[in-house]
């Protein structure tokens, strides 16, 4: 889909887990990559260096800004702490007007759905406006998140 689009994958540089092989089939996709990874993850996420763009960071704080700022949006895919920490970074980012990039949770199978109700607890207890739920879309597939990166290109 980035591919056939021609949007750039911009990525934590890993080369194991999901991200790895978004990134491996990006590729053989004929997709542009660019990789972020700081210095001390080089071994344990096995870096990938056969990306377009290939850059080393000293901390994973400059691994997210290099990554978000070289980002048109962000997606987050179902993952652990470190894709929460990317999301919940880049949704206060928006909430507290820093950009206004897209965000979105694929929801595959309903993986973000207790993040979601989270959110709106939060909501409802009054611990964040009914906005912040505003800046971020669930989508469930490849398919609708596609659709809903084309709108907010064209937009």
């Amino acid at each position: 889909m980035l591919a056939a689009n021609d949007w750039r994958l911009v990525y934590g540089a890993g080369d194991v887990g999901l991200m790895g092989r978004v990134a491996n089939a990006v590729q053989e996709a004929g997709g542009r990559t660019f990789g972020v990874i700081p210095t001390h993850l080089l071994d344990w996420e096995v870096g990938k260096r056969d990306l377009d763009s290939f850059v080393i960071t000293e901390t994973m704080h400059e691994r997210k800004k290099v990554m978000f700022m070289n980002a048109d949006a962000v997606v987050v895919l179902p993952g652990g702490a470190g894709s929460l920490d990317e999301f919940f970074e880049a949704l206060t980012w928006r909430q507290l007007g820093l950009h206004a990039k897209p965000i979105y949770l694929m929801n595959v199978d309903g993986f973000w759905d207790p993040l979601t109700g989270l959110l709106d607890h939060i909501v409802q207890s009054g611990f964040a406006g009914d906005d912040i739920l505003t800046y971020m879309t669930t989508v469930a597939d490849v398919t609708a998140l596609q659709s809903a990166l084309r709108d907010a290109f064209s937009a």
